[in-house]
């Protein structure tokens, strides 16, 4: 909105900048203001019982990403853009983020089964809203070809990547500061070298400042944790930024710690729940943050900072075998 009365029709580039940095300002400050202040009305985690180290998350404010989603929902709309496609985007972003709140405060967590179907139906939301206003090309950088997918193809594949985005993000919030500090990463690589817009651009980088003031107090050792209201509600948006850049398959290279951290639990689960193979990944413990703690008898901090390091490395290892490619057949 803002952005709009700063720019006008004619799009003044330093306007526009100005209102993008009021936006990300806005987020960190925001952010950092309301969790000191709503820090104690927050419910309070009860401990994980088979996490390693989750007894120490016991009391700590949990749900927190129920603030710095909805200032970064409310930044977005204020100062970054408000037609309807990205109206829609912060309305299922909030949706996902409310339903983990809810997850959050209940004193018997929901379902896995429950919190799925939710998960489904809000990645069906989202897929339909991207094929209306968007085309339904993928980019693939690394060969440098374009292919037209048809709409339902699309939109299947596009459900699957918002529910696995979801859920392998879900998982990786175990350790202060993983989550997020990872989050941050992936953002940055997709504004970066993604192909997006203005506009999506500088609502990666709102979300960015958002997420620096809750990491603030996530830090080891924190004093509040995301919960399931910011890793579903990351999930989501990390997805809508890969469809976005038109590039989803981008999202493997800037996203690969989300997905062997997280993904290799779900796998375990569904080898073992579904396909009876007791002994599937039987040494291995999911999530791999767990593994590197409890058996490779890595400290927190290590876990976070070495995994950073490793989707920071692998993100800029792809740009670069991409633009070798590129080099080398042109």
């Amino acid at each position: 909105m803002l952005h709009y009365l700063l720019t006008g029709e004619d799009m003044n580039f330093g306007w526009g900048m100005l209102a993008f940095l009021i936006a990300c300002l806005f987020c960190f400050f925001a952010t950092f203001i309301l969790n000191k202040k709503l820090m104690d009305e927050l419910p309070r985690d009860l401990g994980r019982a088979f996490a390693v180290n989750g007894e120490l998350s016991k009391g700590k404010a949990r749900g927190a990403g129920i603030i710095f989603v909805t200032v970064f929902a409310l930044s977005t709309l204020l100062f970054v853009s408000c037609d309807m496609e990205t109206v829609i985007y912060m309305v299922v972003v909030m949706l996902a983020m409310l339903s983990g709140f809810f997850d959050d405060a209940a004193k018997t967590p929901w379902g896995e089964y429950k919190k799925g179907i939710i998960d489904f139906v809000i990645a069906i939301a989202t897929a339909l809203t991207f094929v209306h206003y968007n085309t339904t090309h993928i980019y693939i950088r690394i060969i440098g070809e374009v292919y037209e997918l048809p709409k339902v193809a699309y939109v299947i594949l596009a459900v699957i990547l918002i529910w696995v985005s979801i859920n392998v993000i879900n998982c990786t919030d175990g350790v202060d500061g993983l989550c997020g500090s990872i989050a941050v990463v992936s953002l940055l690589l997709f504004a970066q070298y993604a192909t997006v817009d203005e506009s999506d651009s500088f609502m990666i980088l709102s979300f960015v400042f958002a997420l620096g003031a809750y990491l603030w107090f996530n830090a080891k050792s924190s004093v509040m944790l995301m919960g399931d209201a910011g890793s579903r509600a990351i999930g989501l948006f990390m997805a809508i930024v890969a469809m976005k850049s038109g590039s989803p398959l981008l999202f493997v290279p800037f996203c690969l710690v989300f997905i062997l951290d997280g993904g290799l639990g779900l796998v375990k689960i569904i080898f073992i729940r579904f396909l009876k193979l007791k002994n599937f990944l039987k040494n291995t413990k999911c999530p791999l943050h767990d593994h590197a703690r409890k058996v490779a008898g890595w400290s927190d901090e290590q876990t976070v900072l070495r995994f950073v390091i490793i989707q920071l490395l692998l993100g800029y290892a792809y740009m670069m075998l991409v633009i070798t490619i590129v080099s080398l057949t042109h």
